[in-house]
């Protein structure tokens, strides 16, 4: 059975030896025996053919990818991820053995989907849909399985989507037939024509293949008419002008002309009638859209129906159309304006004690009255080690000695050394204060950055609060009068003892009740933006950060405060500081002998004690437009004639 076993191990042996030569060589060596499937790892634990590197990397290959990893290390460092991805690819490529390049590759990728993603979300915000697709296209190329990178483009579909289709409640309402327009011939014509006026309207009508009817109401006076390369709704109009009179269509081909009175106007104008949905307005916005209709465009028939929200009117086209142009442009609602805020605060603390603090204090002593003072206080002791032995009764240095080696008596004159002088009765001791050597340093840096997003409508007020709610306590509340407590049993006769201490304790009891007003730690901005016809924005911003001075008064805990109150007009996506604080202070201590310090040479070895602090504040906001629905100009204008003649 030993040989049998010596033989056995060693076949073990050698089989791991060929199992750990496998990955160097790159050459995989299939089992001989039956028997070595029981004792080796199975092949499925190995790694597969594909992973194993058909050529191992040269020398010069290893050297070169390991610059190229260091070099992405510090494109990774700078937060350019792309290109530390590709750098890493080059040396995974070059040395294919080392796991590392990798998983630095695989870290690089992730990190820079990441922040594609991010930029891709804050052109969204901006509303720069063609940036936000580019930098998700990258991202896609970089890691075409990444189910996030995905959700995304289908977002900024569906956003294209819906912005391109019309909402259910926008859709237009069925229309009737139209009111009938002019179709005349197109060009320029020019007329030097002296006649009646109904002679001059005619040439001027048919000169583009328009037949007008005058009414009996034209006058026939002799007027004048000269125009050069005039359309046919200047000539119209100026033929208006001169004759006093007004056309109206019967067809594309034909208008009736008559003169230009209020009967005739009512008689011959024709007018329609729209109602219009006036969704999610107040009942006084329905009312100043009734008085706007009635008192701009001159439109007499306004009806208004709060309960059904809509407004009827009935005038003729081109007021109409005016109305419609100008509600479409107010119910497009008002600008709306993202703030974003950065609160950066940076704080210092350096303190720095060095130097040697000489004793400040000297304590002179007589020995012998020091000396019975420490026996008489400790005479059982004294008594203890007279009896065991330890010393005879007239040792006293003895006796001392063992007091103070045993520990239960201690005096400040043995802590910091003695110097004798005199002697007999007169024999004293000086005892020195402490000497301190200091070699100590701290330091502390601290670095918050704060941002926040604030969107708001043109005119509307935000407030943001970033902290905590601190409970201070104003007043307190207690009740003068003991109140009397009425229980069965307990104010009859026949109480015990207890129960009557019980109850002078519930009726001495004066509970004092606070009074707890809440006040907001941190943050607290207010901000109006007000978006201009120059497309500059103007902010009032009100804003307050508080914090806990450390101090109290009648346990009362103060409060440090820093506000800033002002407007400032600014364009858009603009950044700028609306304040800044910046506090320092040092303080300096020497200690040690007068004079000592003024010694050259000397001065430094004392001791110093410095502090120093400084901290600083920075609040950054930038306005940036989000939805400008009217631009930074005005609408169009729409000219409207005249209703009512003279």
């Amino acid at each position: 059975m030993r040989p049998r076993l010596i033989s056995r191990c060693a076949f073990l042996l050698v089989a791991a030896l060929s199992a750990a030569q496998t990955p160097t060589t790159g050459v995989m060596q299939s089992p001989q025996e039956p028997t070595q499937s029981r004792e080796v790892p199975p092949q499925a634990a190995r790694p597969p053919l594909s992973q194993v590197p058909a050529k191992l990397p040269k020398s010069g290959e290893r050297r070169r990818a390991t610059k190229l990893y260091l070099e992405g290390t510090k494109r990774y460092q700078e937060r350019r991820f792309e290109e530390a991805l590709e750098l890493y690819r080059q040396a995974a490529t070059l040395d294919p053995t080392n796991s590392d390049y990798q998983m630095s590759e695989e870290v690089a990728k992730s990190h820079a989907v990441t922040a594609l993603l991010q930029e891709a979300a804050q052109a969204r915000t901006r509303g720069d849909r063609a940036g936000a697709r580019a930098a998700l296209q990258r991202a896609l190329a970089l890691d075409p399985a990444n189910a996030s990178v995905t959700e995304h483009l289908h977002q900024l579909a569906d956003d294209a989507v819906a912005e391109n289709s019309d909402p259910g409640g926008a859709r237009p309402g069925p229309e009737l037939g139209g009111l009938e327009h002019l179709a005349p011939a197109q060009g320029a014509r020019s007329f030097h024509i002296r006649a009646n006026q109904r002679q001059i309207i005619e040439q001027v009508f048919r000169a583009w293949g328009v037949e007008p009817s005058v009414d009996d109401s034209v006058r026939g006076n002799v007027a004048r008419l000269d125009i050069e390369d005039a359309s046919f709704a200047e000539a119209t109009r100026a033929v208006s002008a001169l004759t006093d009179t007004f056309y109206v269509p019967l067809d594309p081909h034909r208008a009736v002309v008559a003169r230009d009175t209020r009967d005739l106007r009512q008689q011959f104008t024709r007018q329609g009638v729209e109602t219009i949905s006036l969704a999610g307005l107040t009942n006084t916005e329905m009312n100043d859209l009734g008085s706007m209709a009635r008192n701009v465009f001159e439109i007499q028939q306004v009806s208004v129906d709060p309960t059904a929200g809509t407004i009827t009117l009935r005038a003729p086209e081109d007021a109409l159309k005016a109305f419609n142009a100008t509600y479409r442009d107010l119910n497009a609602g008002r600008s709306e304006v993202m703030i974003d805020v950065r609160l950066v605060q940076l704080a210092h603390t350096h303190t720095r004690n060095t130097g040697v603090t000489p004793p400040q204090t000297v304590t002179a002593f007589n020995v012998y009255s020091e000396e019975q003072s420490i026996l008489n206080q400790n005479q059982a002791l004294v008594q203890q080690i007279i009896s065991s032995g330890l010393a005879s009764p007239g040792d006293t240095l003895a006796i001392l000695g063992i007091l103070l080696a045993s520990g239960q008596v201690s005096s400040s004159i043995f802590q910091n050394g003695i110097a004798l002088f005199g002697g007999g009765l007169t024999l004293s001791g000086l005892s020195p204060g402490p000497v301190q050597f200091n070699l100590s340093l701290n330091s502390s840096d601290s670095r918050e950055l704060d941002d926040f997003q604030l969107r708001l409508e043109d005119g509307e007020e935000g407030t943001l609060k970033s902290g905590t709610r601190y409970p201070i306590q104003t007043s307190s509340y207690s009740s003068l009068s003991a109140n009397s407590l009425n229980i069965p049993g307990l104010n009859s006769a026949g109480t015990s003892g207890g129960l009557a201490g019980l109850e002078s304790s519930l009726l001495g009891a004066n509970t004092a009740i606070p009074m707890v007003q809440y006040q907001d730690l941190g943050l607290v901005l207010k901000a109006t933006p007000r978006v201009l016809r120059s497309g500059n924005v103007a902010l009032n911003v009100d804003m307050k950060i508080s914090s806990l001075a450390g101090t109290s008064l009648n346990g009362v805990p103060v409060l440090a405060n820093r506000a800033y109150s002002g407007v400032t007009t600014l364009r858009a996506n603009e950044g700028f500081v609306i304040a800044s604080e910046m506090n320092s202070n040092e303080a300096r201590a020497v200690s040690g002998w007068p004079g000592l310090t003024e010694i050259p040479g000397l001065n430094n070895i004392t001791d110093k004690n410095v502090q120093k602090n400084e901290s600083t504040l920075l609040i950054i906001m930038t306005p940036r437009l989000v939805h400008v629905p009217h631009g930074t100009g005005h609408s169009p204008m729409m000219p409207v004639e005249r209703r009512l003649a003279r």
